[in-house]
Parts: structure tokens; C-alpha cells; sequence
């Protein structure tokens, strides 16, 4: 299995990172690219793949919780690492109008100036929307032309707006959301809409943690050693066999981010 979207970057791993990666091992994980979201993180996310190079991939961008921080220098950032061939995409960006941490003015040109950095590199973009659809679509329709390729990360949102992402060719990450049957039904009932080479598979760790794990976790921190939960909650929406929901979102995640000429 590949996870497509871990912030490993974050805080919470930076104790016991290689004991993460372990458990990871262990139950299957081949693959895990890093979520890059701020200058911080793109940085701290580089030098885990440094690290950690047969098993880790990194991406690059700003999250549109920080998009104000968006300047010349953090676009330079995201160039020089794209130009040296360190990068397999540009993100976490996108538009986020739920949480609205920064205006919503700033989050469109973060996610414009982004969109313009994976066109120039020919780089995926790993996109974030979320209580934004008609902009984000938008924004989208107007650059998919010139996009390599793009995945709607942790996709939440209703069966239409899965409808108008698949129609403009986008891939769909999937997480532990689809392992909530309170907040997740949804989800649930669509997933079984969006084609074997379009669907890939991932945690979002530290966050949410699948709510089917038994015996419940000590802690609240997620990681990728419980990307098993959204492998098999997903083959059963699906209603095909784990091993089948393993084999087809692997092979989407190797050709989606190049991984097999990187290896």
C-alpha cells in the first residue's frame, strides 16, 4: 500500500519518527508521501525523505490556513526544490472557506500562484477544498488544460462535487473519514463511483485517526500504520477484496507521482 498524504512534518512525530516508519513497515506500507503545507514543514519534509529516501517522497506548497503567508521567497522555495527534482508535487493548496483562517482573497491567489508552479515543473498538484466547491472548481476548470494531474486530497464532500472532479480527470484521495459511519455516509455511498485509476488511498496523520480501530488507540495521533483501516473500509464500500482496493490504488499511487522512476 501507499499512503498518498502523511504530515510527518509535524510536530508530533519528531520523537519517534523511526518507530512510526517501522509500524508502517510492518503492516504493508511501501510508500508514503509527505505532505508539505508551509515554508516549515517543505523544509522539515526534505530532510525526512533525505532520511528516509526508499520510503519517503515529498511535496511542496502552502495550505490555505496559511495563505497569507504567501511571498516571493516561499514561491522560491517551492521552485528551487521543483527545479532540483525533489518534489513528486506541489501542495498541500487549495481553498478552505470552513475553517476561513485566512482571507479568502489571499487563499485564491496562494492556490492560482501554486497551480502556475505545477504547470511550469509539469508536477501533480495535491489539492485541499473544503466548504469552497464552486470556487475551488472553478479555479480548477480554468487550469486543468495545462495541469499534468491533479488529486482532491481527503476527499469529504457530496456525490455532485465528486462528479465535477471526476469529470475534469481528477484523481481522489481517501482517508479515515470513510471509516465514520456518523460523518462519513456519504462518502461511503459514493466511493464505489470513482474509477480504480482514480481512487488512491491515505491518512492524513496526525489527523483523523479511523474510528473503526479495535481495540480504541491510547492516542489521538494518527499515523500510517492505520492506513489498513481505510484500505479495508473502502473495499467494502466497494465491495470488492482488500487485497483487489490494495492492488489498484497502489498502481494509481506508483504512476500518479512517478514513484516507479524514482526507484
Amino acid at each position: 500500500m501507499i499512503d498518498i498524504g502523511a504530515n510527518l512534518a509535524d510536530d508530533s512525530f519528531a520523537e519517534d519518527l523511526d518507530a512510526v516508519l517501522d509500524r508502517a513497515r510492518k503492516v504493508g506500507i511501501e510508500h508514503i508521501v509527505v505532505t508539505g503545507s508551509s515554508w516549515a514543514s517543505n523544509a522539515r519534509a526534505q530532510d525526512l525523505v533525505l532520511e528516509h529516501p526508499e520510503l519517503l517522497s515529498a511535496t511542496a506548497g502552502l495550505h490555505p490556513h496559511h495563505a497569507t503567508e504567501w511571498n516571493n521567497p516561499l514561491r522560491e522555495q517551492i521552485d528551487t526544490l521543483a527545479e532540483a527534482d525533489l518534489l513528486v508535487a506541489v501542495g498541500e493548496c487549495g481553498l478552505d472557506y470552513y475553517r476561513d483562517l485566512s482571507p479568502r482573497d489571499a487563499q485564491r491567489t496562494a492556490l492560482c500562484a501554486q497551480l502556475e508552479i505545477a504547470i511550469d515543473y509539469a508536477l501533480p498538484v495535491f489539492l485541499h477544498q473544503r466548504d469552497a466547491h464552486d470556487d475551488f472548481v472553478a479555479i480548477l476548470r480554468e487550469h486543468r488544460p495545462q495541469l499534468r494531474a491533479c488529486v482532491v486530497h481527503c476527499f469529504t464532500d457530496t456525490r455532485e462535487a465528486l462528479a465535477d472532479y471526476l469529470e475534469l480527470d481528477c484523481h481522489i484521495g481517501v482517508t479515515g473519514w470513510i471509516c465514520d459511519e456518523r460523518r462519513g455516509q456519504t462518502l461511503i455511498e459514493s466511493v464505489a463511483d470513482i474509477p480504480d485509476d482514480r481512487l488512491m488511498l491515505e491518512t492524513d496523520a496526525p489527523y483523523l485517526m479511523p474510528r473503526t480501530i479495535e481495540p480504541k488507540p491510547k492516542t489521538k495521533r494518527n499515523e500510517p500504520a492505520n492506513l489498513p483501516y481505510v484500505r479495508d473500509a473502502v473495499a467494502a464500500a466497494r465491495g470488492e477484496s482488500f487485497e483487489q482496493t490494495a492492488a489498484h490504488t497502489t498502481a494509481t499511487a506508483r504512476s500518479f507521482f512517478g514513484l516507479n522512476a524514482r526507484q
